[in-house]
């Protein structure tokens, strides 16, 4: 599992590293791991041209240490000091002993014409402008330095975070450094693991300093534990369940699904679609698409008697298509099982009967949209895809249900909001078409059904989801059915993964 912290934990666990070192040891580290990065983006250092972007912060000092290792090794390397009068001295030194150069831009001096050619035509060029601290965009005078990396001949690689994003929200408030790597030292950060920062990081390269973070007694401990986690094969697997010898049907666990209408009688089908791969022994479908139910699956348990009187069930699905069914909503939520609710039902749900489960100690999970979202919260649709982990938190907090926030990168939040928000790494752009959350709210019943919480119901369906759209995709568009046929490979590659199976 990857883990990100916030700023503040990871300054206290550097605080508490470098009190035990020698002075500067840290930074070496970090430097190190950094020009290592770069010499492999590099492929061949010597001879190449280096463009250090350097702010007033340690970050600036990484990519001065970095760059008098490079061109030690031959590398020709030129430091842009964004403020000069506040570069790190050593870092600086180190960078001119081992033959590097200097050229002032910032602090009242603006980037001309030259050094605007000197970062395009450069081979790679290391953001070191702002750290981990930084709060909104690009100050005015980096702002063309970053837009010359990015139309620029050479690789971008950003030291620790790129410059211009929040590194605890993962929110980007004005100009930003695009990187095609970040080498982020010590933790991950949360800004690397969720968009909209996440599409500014590119391919994110850990270097291990010896931060003590999640230990006992550790930075990482109490108030200072992770804020976000990114689950990995071997995660998912440990969470899918598994048949045993004397399982039948309903000891696997039965979902229900309440969905569908007569106007749109195929949500019903895909949620079955995804219910029926998801590890649950049986599915009971409620509701007028019946007809169309049985005729894709046959193997479903259809009624006609509404919520309350199907049958027995371990977890509910209810919502997509479901048009302006308020009456089948609140029969679903008053029962006494984990229900997920979805598209229309989360339009139809009412706060109070939401909460009231939680009081009850009875399971919920939201998954909606990021339109969804703004519509719960009264707010713009900008202001949820902007702030992915805040919204969830609040929604979650709002409903005391745990939320599962479709999009680009769809996160899982617990009842409450409190806790680490989960950050699903997996999934494919091809995924945002019709339907495809309907199979997603099927596949995350089935888990729940199965005996799964409500948060690892909901981050092994977004896992698994994301995976059938991507072997689905390759490369090309995919309808919802596409992706919920491929759920059983997805299935399959998580547990049969080296790590996975230890």
């Amino acid at each position: 599992m990857r883990t990100a912290y916030s700023v503040e934990t990871v300054r206290a666990a550097e605080r508490e590293l470098m009190a035990r070192l020698p002075e500067g040891a840290l930074m070496q580290r970090a430097s190190a791991g950094l020009a290592a990065a770069c010499a492999d983006v590099l492929g061949r250092v010597y001879g190449s041209r280096v463009v250090l972007l350097v702010g007033s912060g340690d970050n600036g000092g990484d990519a001065l240490y970095a760059g008098a290792r490079l061109a030690r090794r031959g590398a020709g390397v030129r430091a842009v000091l964004l403020a000069p009068g506040r570069a790190h001295a050593g870092g600086l030194a180190a960078l001119r002993r081992a033959g590097g150069s200097v050229v002032e831009a910032g602090a009242g001096v603006p980037a001309g014409a030259s050094v605007v050619r000197l970062v395009e035509q450069a081979d790679l060029v290391v953001d070191g402008i702002v750290g981990i601290g930084g709060k909104g965009g690009l100050r005015e005078e980096a702002v063309p330095l970053a837009e010359a990396a990015r139309r620029g001949r050479g690789a971008v690689v950003a030291v620790d975070l790129p410059s211009g994003v929040d590194a605890d929200t993962g929110e980007v408030r004005g100009a930003a450094v695009r990187a095609d790597v970040t080498v982020t030292f010590g933790a991950y950060k949360p800004g690397l693991l969720i968009d909209p920062a996440r599409e500014y990081a590119g391919v994110v390269r850990f270097v291990d300093i010896g931060l003590e973070l999640g230990l006992p007694g550790g930075a990482g401990a109490g108030a200072g534990a992770a804020q976000v986690e990114a689950l990995q094969h071997a995660d998912v697997a440990r969470l899918l369940p598994v048949p045993a010898a004397e399982s039948d049907k309903y000891r696997r666990g039965v979902v229900g699904i309440a969905a569908g209408s007569a106007r749109y009688p195929g949500a019903a089908v895909l949620a079955v679609a995804g219910a029926l791969r998801g590890g649950a022994g049986a599915v009971r479908y409620v509701g007028p698409a019946g007809g169309a139910v049985l005729a894709r699956h046959p193997e479903t348990l259809v009624s006609e008697r509404g919520p309350a009187r199907a049958g027995r069930v371990q977890a509910w699905v209810v919502g997509p298509g479901a048009g302006d069914d308020a009456a089948t909503v609140g029969e679903v939520l008053a029962a006494d099982v984990p229900v997920l609710i979805d598209a229309d039902g989360l339009r139809l749900a009412e706060v109070g009967a939401v909460r009231g489960r939680g009081a009850r100690g009875v399971p919920t999970l939201m998954t909606p949209h990021a339109g969804e979202a703004a519509a719960l919260l009264g707010v713009e649709r900008e202001v949820v895809e902007s702030g992915r982990l805040a919204a969830a938190r609040e929604l979650a907090g709002r409903y005391g249900a745990a939320v599962l926030l479709k999009g680009s990168t769809t996160v899982v939040a617990e009842a409450g909001g409190g806790g680490a928000v989960r950050v699903n790494p997996t999934g494919t752009p091809w995924l945002a078409t019709a339907g495809s959350g309907d199979v997603l709210s099927g596949l995350g019943g089935s888990l729940l059904a199965a005996g799964l919480s409500a948060v690892d119901a909901g981050s092994a369906a977004a896992y698994l989801h994301g995976l059938a759209g991507r072997f689905a995709a390759e490369g090309a568009p995919v309808s919802a059915e596409d992706v919920a046929g491929r759920i059983p490979e997805a299935w399959r590659s998580v547990v049969r993964a080296p790590a996975a199976r230890g």
